[in-house]
């Protein structure tokens, strides 16, 4: 992991201090809720439907175990709402999936950050102090400008690497953090970088995609993709840039994000991302920012470029951890396991357990998606014992999925059984791993105030029909994506099946999509899936899910996936059958096409 440099160190805590300089004034009328909202906006404070949202920024998602030791205690102390305004939050929630809200909790989010949802924005200072004693902060979390940079989970141990990204991920946040000329964008900005064959970053789906690649005789550069986002639009990226050599990636992104800077639509903020500046202009937009970085570099005389000398002291930082081999090791499958125990552990070993770089380690995820908590929920006692297992297993390492799991990426194989006791024992050790359940979800209703409808209830209704193992295995590998509003927080348009809630008369519905794509190798090219029809109420939800996989298994091949099957037969045999679901409810009358009055609403 990145090493803080006393520089890093001091700049954490002085942000720290000028943000509980500037809540205090707030707090004493000094300063008006106008003038302090892009202030505490800058440092990852959000202002949601009941309370404040803090989004703490996870740097292309690790996390040291002391770190979620402190997002533990926050959550404990901090993400506690008052008796008020949770009864207040509570009876909101009539109806469909009426549950508990939680509270006292992290979530994990697509992007790698972790989110606290009910903290008392008159604590807000304790808690950025509380984030820089370990390093942490929620700079640039929110806003108008570059966000946290994120990357493929496995970044430097996967089998498929070309080159670890994680230094040119660190050199991207130093350059990016605070950047003067790019505070102000016409809209957010995220970057994904992705250093293996495989594209577990969704790197189309950025406002800029970066994959490392390597040139005939070795050399070390990027494929530049630019022009990815979802929301209403949802819009694929271009590649502008075959090939760039590694140290020129800054001054390449410095002429991207100026010719974004410069043209981006700032008169309608609907159509404010560079998405629709890049599809609008095709060709024109990558000649002017092939102009711009010829002016970068001949005229200003390359001021971004990264030396070797800079390289080598960030990538000294992700060098492989000494792990301790005396820690006792379960060995092999204990004669004493059960027939069940075996039959876990195997399917475990199979979801959950990936391959690693050193043949004798393993990168292991660990589940955050089970019955009773929203997907990436995790408890302060969670979190606490992800630390502990992240200790005891994992270097003290551990890293946020961007399918909002953690993933422990330096586990000794033999102590693989041990491991399985220990997550099965937290509830954490569920081979769900990219299966129907390990779905993604925004908070949606409950929680965002831009949402049309809730994610959490549709994401638990599923959840609680599909628990039995042998049917989610024989379905096999299904990603499922929820999100509460067009904004797309969930990733509804790059799922296998994309359920989207929207809002008809005040009342909650959902469409339903199928065959979309976030680049993966299972779900090949990055591709937006098709609406299969007329919008579902929330009580309909489960039922059409069942029916999609009920026509999938009656028509696929021996060994096909759920979105081969999709590609192979085409959508309407899904659709007539999502269609019979709404006949039988009845809802026939009152469910029809709408046409969807929101758009890509400017965040809080």
């Amino acid at each position: 992991m990145y090493q803080y440099t006393d520089f890093d160190r001091q700049f954490v805590h002085s942000r720290a201090a000028q943000y509980r300089d500037q809540l205090e004034r707030n707090l004493a009328g000094q300063l008006s809720d106008d003038d302090f909202r892009p202030l505490r906006l800058q440092n990852g404070w959000y202002v949601q439907r009941y309370a404040p949202m803090l989004r703490v920024a996870v740097p292309y998602g690790e996390l040291a175990s002391s770190q979620l030791r402190v997002l533990a205690r926050i959550a404990r102390e901090y993400d506690q709402p008052s008796e008020q305004v949770f009864q207040k939050a509570q009876s909101t929630q009539a109806g469909f999936g009426t549950h508990k809200l939680p509270t006292g909790y992290g979530h994990f989010t697509t992007r790698q950050n972790v989110q606290f949802n009910w903290i008392a924005l008159d604590k807000s200072a304790d808690v950025m102090d509380l984030l820089a004693s370990v390093n942490m902060h929620g700079i640039q979390t929110s806003g108008n400008c570059i966000r946290n940079i994120t990357s493929d989970e496995r970044a430097g141990i996967a089998v498929d690497e070309i080159a670890d990204p994680r230094p040119f991920c660190e050199i991207l946040r130093q350059w990016s953090t605070l950047h003067p000329e790019f505070t102000f964008l016409p809209r957010k900005f995220k970057i994904a970088v992705s250093g293996a064959r495989e594209d577990r970053a969704a790197t189309a789906w950025h406002d800029v995609g970066l994959h490392v690649q390597r040139d005939r005789s070795g050399a070390v550069g990027f494929k530049v993709l630019v022009g990815g986002g979802m929301g209403r639009t949802p819009v694929i990226a271009s590649i502008i840039r075959e090939f760039l050599p590694w140290h020129q990636i800054l001054n390449y992104l410095e002429a991207v994000v100026r010719v974004y800077n410069r043209w981006g639509r700032r008169d309608n903020m609907y159509k404010a991302r560079i998405k629709i500046l890049v599809k609008a202009e095709g060709r024109r937009f990558t000649d002017e920012v092939e102009t711009e970085y010829q002016q970068i570099v001949t005229v200003d005389g390359a001021p971004h470029t990264i030396t070797q000398d800079e390289l080598d002291r960030v990538t000294a930082s992700f060098v492989p951890p000494t792990l301790d081999k005396s820690a006792p090791a379960a060995g092999v499958l204990a004669s004493s396991w059960s027939k069940n125990d075996r039959t876990e552990y195997t399917r475990w070993l199979k979801q959950n357990v990936a391959p690693h770089k050193n043949p004798d380690l393993r990168a292991v995820t660990l589940s955050f998606k089970r019955l009773g908590y929203a997907p990436g929920d995790a408890t302060a006692d969670q979190l606490e014992t992800a630390a502990e297992l992240a200790d005891y297993f994992s270097a003290g390492e551990a890293r946020v999925t961007h399918d909002q799991n953690l993933l422990l990426p330096w586990v000794l194989s033999e102590q693989l059984p041990e491991l399985w006791r220990a997550a099965r024992k937290a509830g954490f050790a569920r081979s769900n791993v990219r299966l129907l359940t390990d779905m993604i979800a925004c908070p949606g209703g409950d929680f965002c105030a831009l949402a049309n409808a809730r994610s959490i209830p549709i994401a638990e209704a599923i959840t609680e029909r599909y628990q039995d193992m042998d049917e989610l295995h024989d379905l096999g590998e299904i990603d499922l994506h929820i999100s509460g509003c067009i904004n797309s927080c969930g990733h509804h348009h790059s799922g296998h099946i994309g359920i989207l809630g929207v809002d008809k008369d005040g009342r909650e519905w959902y469409q339903v999509s199928l065959g979309g794509s976030d680049g993966s190798t299972l779900s090949g090219s990055s591709v937006a899936g098709k609406v299969i029809g007329p919008s579902f109420s929330a009580s309909e939800v489960a039922d059409v899910v069942e029916a999609l996989l009920e026509t999938y298994k009656s028509q696929r091949l021996a060994g096909e996936t759920f979105i081969g099957a999709v590609r192979r037969i085409g959508l309407p045999p899904f659709r007539d059958a999502a269609n019979r679901v709404r006949h039988e409810t009845g809802n026939a009358d009152e469910a029809h096409n709408i046409r969807l009055k929101t758009a890509d609403a400017l965040t809080d």
